[in-house]
């Protein structure tokens, strides 16, 4: 049997995750939501999703160990970061007057701004919360999902990284990216597990990757 840890420090709607992994996952894979390391250590694939404030969401993953951990789980098992969990794997945030993150990708977390607009000068609400098309890259989990399927957000804060890591881009007044890959890691600023059929192709994609 092959388990899927959801690492749990305190932060994010896990529960969301948790039921679209089991929906998504093959038989025979454990879904566990956990906050011990040792469960995380010796599950075969990781999770690491968050929400709210940068600030927060730091210090209870350095309280916790949480970054000492992912920098170690990643080394032999696959993860992904959803949300605020791929932001804390950049090296800063903006966010709170700027926040130092965990630093296992390249790249940095901006805010879109107060006066964002589209390509007709309309002003665009943020936090970016809805549906928005995702320009894909070439990488295996975007297998069986159409090029330029609409995923769902909710973020006010967009990551740029590395031009090579990027798994996939999008546009709210600025182009930002959306999914980034290397080695054993893919991170989507998109919730998987709120986006319909193509999230959970997504899950279940991760679920049987091989990097």
């Amino acid at each position: 049997m092959e388990t899927v840890a959801v690492i749990d420090y305190g932060m994010g709607n896990l529960h969301s995750v948790a039921k679209a992994l089991e929906h998504s996952a093959p038989a025979n894979t454990r879904i566990v939501v956990t906050p011990d390391p040792d469960v995380v250590r010796h599950a075969d694939r990781v999770l690491l999703p968050g929400v709210g404030a940068i600030r927060d969401c730091m210090a209870e993953v350095k309280r916790l160990g949480v970054d000492e951990l992912v920098k170690e789980v990643v080394q032999h098992r696959p993860l992904m970061g959803i949300c605020v969990g791929m932001q804390l794997l950049l090296e800063h945030s903006e966010e709170n007057d700027g926040v130092d993150c965990i630093g296992l990708l390249p790249g940095k977390v901006k805010f879109f701004g107060k006066e964002l607009q589209d390509s007709n000068g309309e002003r665009l609400k943020v936090p970016h919360m809805g549906w928005s098309q995702v320009h894909q890259h070439p990488h295996q989990l975007w297998q069986d999902i159409p090029q330029d399927s609409r995923f769902y957000f909710v973020h006010s804060y967009h990551v740029h990284s590395d031009e090579q890591l990027v798994a996939g881009e999008c546009e709210y007044g600025v182009g930002f990216h959306a999914a980034l890959a290397r080695d054993n890691i893919f991170t989507t600023q998109f919730h998987p597990e709120k986006s319909a059929t193509v999230g959970l192709q997504l899950l279940a994609n991760f679920l049987r990757w091989k990097p």
